[in-house]
């Protein structure tokens, strides 16, 4: 499984990726393996403002849907509009092509308290 080392990592299998005051927001490799093909992604509304640990988005595949988590506080700015017509990009490319949405992070302190490539990937490995 992909764990790349500038990410932070949500228990629920989220990722996110801070530049600055923006947050791109995605799910892990090891989410989008055991969902398999996934077929429909239901994104936030831009301007929504998400609470860490709430659903934030849906993703749906052959085998089942699942509540996508904020993995901290902020404000929708940009979601990833391939998905619409390829929501398999989040299979093939989950930590690029495949992002789900950017926010203006509204507590950019929030990131420290996730995980760091070490800690989820000993979290996938139990």
């Amino acid at each position: 499984m992909l764990v790349p080392d500038d990410l932070r990592y949500a228990e629920t299998h989220e990722w996110i990726r801070p530049e600055g005051a923006i947050g791109t927001v995605g799910i892990t490799d090891h989410a989008q393996a055991e969902l398999t093909d996934i077929v429909y992604v239901e994104l936030p509304q831009i301007g929504a403002l998400l609470e860490p640990r709430k659903a934030a988005a849906v993703v749906e595949s052959v085998k089942a849907a699942s509540d996508i988590y904020s993995p901290v506080s902020g404000e929708v700015v940009e979601i990833n509009p391939d998905l619409e017509s390829n929501p398999a990009l989040v299979n093939t490319d989950p930590y690029n092509m495949g992002w789900l949405f950017k926010l203006k992070l509204l507590h950019p302190e929030e990131i420290s308290s996730l995980k760091t490539a070490a800690e989820y990937t000993a979290q996938i490995a139990t």
